[in-house]
This record gives C-alpha cells, sequence and structure tokens, in this order.
C-alpha cells in the first residue's frame, strides 16, 4: 500500500525517568511542528518496566532529551516524590487521541490536586451520561498519565478502582496529594468533583 505523498514519521525519542518511588519512567516524544511534544508517558508495571514497553512499542526511539522534555520529567519524578505539580498541556500531542478522547482527557485533566470524580461523573460532565465505561477505557489507555491525572478519577461506590501502574501507585498517589481514604480503601470526602 503506497503512503500519501505528504506523510511524515516523525523520530520517537525517549527519555527515562529514574530513580522514583514506582521505578523508571519514560517519556516519548518528539518534534511536533517546532516544539518538542511528549507522544506517551510509560509507567513501570510490576510485569514489564517502562523501558521495556518503550522497546515493545517504540522499537527505533532513541535515548535522547531538551530543555523542554528536561523540565517536564523533572516535574513528574517531583509528582512522584509527593511534590504539588502543575502540567501544561502545552507540553502533550494529543493528535493520536479522538476527539472523544480528548474531551476526556481534558476533563481528568481539570481534577484539582487533593480531588477526586468518579468514571459517570466524568462522563455526564463530557455529554455522555451513560459512559462511565467508555470513561474508564479512555483512563485505561491514558497516554499521559500524570499529566493527566487519570488517578484522580475512581468508581461511585469512592473505591479507587485499577490504575496502569497498580493500584498501590494509585492508593499512594491519591494519598500524596491529600486524599484520605478508610480502612476498605474506599475514599472519604464530601463531594466529587464534577457533582453538581
Amino acid at each position: 500500500m503506497a503512503r500519501p505523498m505528504n506523510f511524515n514519521i516523525r523520530q520517537m525519542n525517549k527519555k527515562i525517568i529514574k530513580p522514583t518511588p514506582f521505578g523508571s519512567l519514560c517519556v516519548i516524544w518528539s518534534i511536533s511542528d517546532i516544539s518538542p511534544q511528549i507522544v506517551r508517558v510509560l509507567i513501570s508495571k510490576p510485569e514489564l518496566s517502562s523501558e521495556g514497553q518503550a522497546s515493545e512499542l517504540y522499537p527505533n526511539s532513541k535515548i535522547s532529551s531538551c530543555a523542554e522534555i528536561d523540565v517536564a520529567a523533572a516535574a513528574i519524578k517531583a509528582h512522584l516524590e509527593g511534590e504539588d505539580v502543575l502540567y501544561s498541556l502545552d507540553i502533550v500531542d494529543f493528535t493520536l487521541c479522538s476527539t472523544f478522547q480528548q474531551s476526556v482527557l481534558r476533563a481528568t485533566y481539570s481534577i484539582p490536586r487533593g480531588s477526586v470524580s468518579a468514571y459517570g461523573l466524568v462522563a455526564a460532565h463530557v455529554g455522555i451520561p451513560d459512559g462511565a465505561r467508555a470513561i474508564g477505557n479512555v483512563m485505561a489507555c491514558n497516554p499521559f498519565p500524570l499529566i493527566v491525572p487519570c488517578h484522580r478519577v475512581i468508581r461511585s461506590d469512592r473505591h479507587i478502582g485499577g490504575y496502569g501502574g497498580g493500584i498501590e501507585m494509585k492508593r499512594t498517589l491519591l494519598e500524596s496529594e491529600g486524599v484520605i481514604l478508610d480502612e476498605m480503601g474506599r475514599v472519604i470526602c464530601r463531594q466529587l468533583y464534577y457533582d453538581n
């Protein structure tokens, strides 16, 4: 199959962030237009390191960095160490995300530190009242964890639910942001974000 004449394959680069309290992380990035942008943040999983994931998903990526990516990587590491970090979405490349995914990721990005929302509430906020499962699918494939804080989205019964880096990582991130959990692992809060 012939490629369109204007087809341009961007060089993917990777920046390894380590050590962190949760193992290594890998930032996949490229130059989009004239500025560097993050294409993906890979979190180490119990069964596969972020470097292993990068090798599988982006086998031709090269280890490289630049000032903007160094700043983003330092912010991600600081966040993992419990610091209050506010990211800019200007550093992420949404071009591989559908319009729906972008709306969900932007809504999730708006959930402030110390707050949580539920999948169903995020769904209602983006105009799909019965779309909790669809929101969960977007969260499970979030290409920008931490920058887009999908760990702040929980189940409607206030249990924290799953997370790409594991439930312990999600619990630790929430607790480091001031979210209180009871002995059963449920979030204790007065109100969930987007619950009008």
